[in-house]
C-alpha cells in the first residue's frame, strides 16, 4: 500500500512538473545583430551567435559577458566575427562548450581557440540535447559562407581557417514551442521542406540585405515558405550596408497572418 501511494505521489509530481513547463514561458532577448540569449520554460538559458562585446547595436547593460547572467549552452550559426567573436570567451567564463558546424569546431580546436571538450562539432539534420532531453536544437540548412577569420599570435598575421557550412537551428522549448534561428541565410526554396518538416512557431530572419536577405526577400521567405505565427527581423542597421528595415519587411509582407514583433537590441519577449 505505502509503495502504491509512493507511486502514486510520483506520477502526480510528473504531472504537475509537466503542466508548469506547458504554462511557462519562453524568454526572447535580442541583443544586436544575430544575437539572442532565450531562456526556456523551465529555466535553461540558451545562447546563439554571442557578439556583444564590440557590437555597436548591443545596448551599454550587456556589453560585459558577465551581464548576460547564467548561462547553459552556446551555439554558433558560422563562423563569421560577428556570429562567432564571444563565444570562446563566454564558453571558458561558464566552462561549456559550444556547439557549431563541425568544420568551424574543427579549426577551433586546431588552432587552440578551445579544447576539444568545448568544441562540440554537428551539422545540418544533426539534433543536440545538451541542456537535457527535453529540449532539443537541430541544425539546419542556410545559404551563406563560413570562413574563420584568425591572427596568428606566432606571426600576428591575419589568417582565414576553414569554417565549415553555415546552419539555423530548430530550438525546441520543453513546452513544444520551436524557434527557428536563421543564421546568416539567402533565400532558399527548401525554407518550405523546414516549415513543412519542423513547424517553427517564431522565426528570428535576416532582413538587412548585402550579406543576407533583404526585406523583400525576408518577406517571401516568411509569407510564402515558412508561414509562422510570429517573426523577429535581426541583423540589419548594425553596419552601413546592411540597409534593409522592419518597415520595409512589415510592407513586403502585405497581409501574411505571421505577427512582426520589431523589437529593439536590449528588448524582451515572452511566447
Amino acid at each position: 500500500m505505502l509503495k502504491l501511494k509512493k507511486t502514486l505521489l510520483a506520477s502526480l509530481l510528473i504531472c504537475f512538473s509537466v503542466s508548469a513547463l506547458a504554462e511557462g514561458k519562453t524568454e526572447v532577448l535580442w541583443l544586436g545583430q544575430a544575437a539572442f540569449k532565450i531562456t526556456s520554460p523551465g529555466g535553461k538559458v540558451i545562447v546563439v551567435d554571442p557578439w556583444v562585446t564590440s557590437n555597436p547595436k548591443t545596448p551599454e547593460q550587456y556589453k560585459k559577458l558577465e551581464a548576460l547572467g547564467k548561462v547553459d549552452a552556446i551555439f554558433v550559426t558560422h563562423a563569421h566575427f560577428d556570429h562567432f567573436a564571444d563565444a570562446p570567451a563566454l564558453a571558458k567564463m561558464h566552462n561549456i562548450p559550444v556547439y557549431g558546424p563541425a568544420g568551424l569546431m574543427q579549426s577551433v580546436v586546431a588552432l587552440d581557440i578551445l579544447p576539444a571538450s568545448q568544441a562540440v562539432r554537428f551539422g545540418k539534420s544533426g539534433t543536440v540535447t545538451p541542456v537535457g532531453p527535453d529540449i532539443k536544437i537541430t541544425a539546419v540548412r542556410a545559404e551563406h559562407s563560413s570562413e574563420l577569420a584568425w591572427k596568428n599570435p606566432a606571426t600576428n598575421k591575419e589568417e582565414v581557417h576553414v569554417g565549415g557550412e553555415p546552419v539555423g537551428y530548430i530550438i525546441e522549448m520543453e513546452n513544444g514551442f520551436k524557434i527557428y534561428h536563421m543564421g546568416d541565410t539567402g533565400l532558399f526554396g527548401d525554407m518550405k521542406m523546414i516549415a513543412d518538416y519542423y513547424k517553427p512557431d517564431l522565426i528570428l530572419i535576416p532582413i538587412g540585405g548585402h550579406f543576407v536577405m533583404s526585406p523583400k526577400d525576408a518577406a517571401m521567405a516568411t509569407r510564402d515558405f515558412l508561414k509562422p505565427k510570429f517573426a523577429i527581423p535581426m541583423h540589419y542597421g548594425t553596419t552601413p550596408v546592411l540597409k534593409g528595415t522592419t518597415a520595409e519587411y512589415i510592407d513586403a509582407l502585405g497581409s501574411s497572418p505571421t505577427k512582426v514583433l520589431a523589437i529593439n537590441p536590449g528588448d524582451k519577449v515572452e511566447f
